[in-house]
């Protein structure tokens, strides 16, 4: 019970470790996985898309997709004629409206899979709907955990703690503006505050800007460090993201 920040209502943690040890006592929990699976989500949904989350693209997520009678992301983060949508947020800015796309993320849809079947209301949030997703939180009221899905180092599946879902989760929390968050949320806060007047470099500086910059998909990063430009909020639903921003 120490690491479960027991008598704060905003909590702040990092993974699946973390999914699953404050989900269940959680009303809300909020993916980030900036770059790139939350950024994704909202432009998808913010364009009146739903996205199915599933971890990786594999014969599993083809049955899925066939099931639901869904659109599979394609596997590369270039697209194609054939496969026009990715993990690439780029890639979904034209995105239909009423499209089901399943769109695989073995960080952030892991998350959001895990964290639904332990029972809070599952958000993913991004710079892009910070606010938009804090206000969300705020109103289904609890406990609200954000978790930094971080990524994975090269030689294994170990968490390497990520410099932009820090910040992504900080800025929710931020936004938020719980009454009693606590000392790792404040950390996280903290974090934003350093980086909020530079955002756009600091991301393209960071160790995964800098990846995706140099394969190619320095417009992601641009898109990803738009801070409170969407009004989108996803909200997992019948194992759907679907938007679900006041009206």
């Amino acid at each position: 019970m120490y690491y479960e920040q027991t008598g704060f209502d905003a909590r702040f943690e990092w993974g699946i470790d973390g999914v699953q040890r404050l989900a269940p006592l959680s009303d809300v929990m909020v993916i980030v996985d900036v770059l790139s699976f939350s950024t994704a989500v909202d432009i998808a949904v913010g364009r009146g898309a739903r996205v199915l989350p599933y971890r990786w693209r594999d014969g599993g997520a083809h049955e899925y997709a066939r099931g639901a009678g869904a659109l599979l992301a394609g596997g590369k983060r270039h697209p194609t004629p054939d496969e026009p949508y990715t993990l690439s947020p780029s890639s979904l800015l034209t995105i239909p409206h009423g499209t089901l796309l399943v769109l695989p993320s073995p960080n952030g849809s892991t998350l959001a899979q895990t964290a639904a079947e332990l029972g809070p209301v599952v958000l993913t949030g991004c710079l892009r709907n910070a606010s938009a997703v804090a206000a969300a939180a705020r109103s289904v009221g609890g406990v609200v955990t954000i978790i930094a899905a971080g990524e994975r180092w090269d030689d294994g599946d170990a968490l390497r703690p990520s410099w932009e879902d820090l910040i992504g989760a900080g800025a929710i929390l931020r936004a938020l503006a719980a009454a009693a968050p606590s000392p790792e949320a404040l950390a996280a806060i903290a974090a934003f505050d350093s980086a909020a007047a530079n955002l756009p470099d600091l991301l393209h500086d960071c160790a995964s800007g800098r990846e995706l910059v140099e394969r190619g998909f320095g417009n992601d990063v641009a898109l990803a460090a738009e801070l409170d430009v969407s009004r989108a909020v996803p909200v997992l639903s019948d194992r759907t993201f679907i938007d679900r921003q006041p009206r």
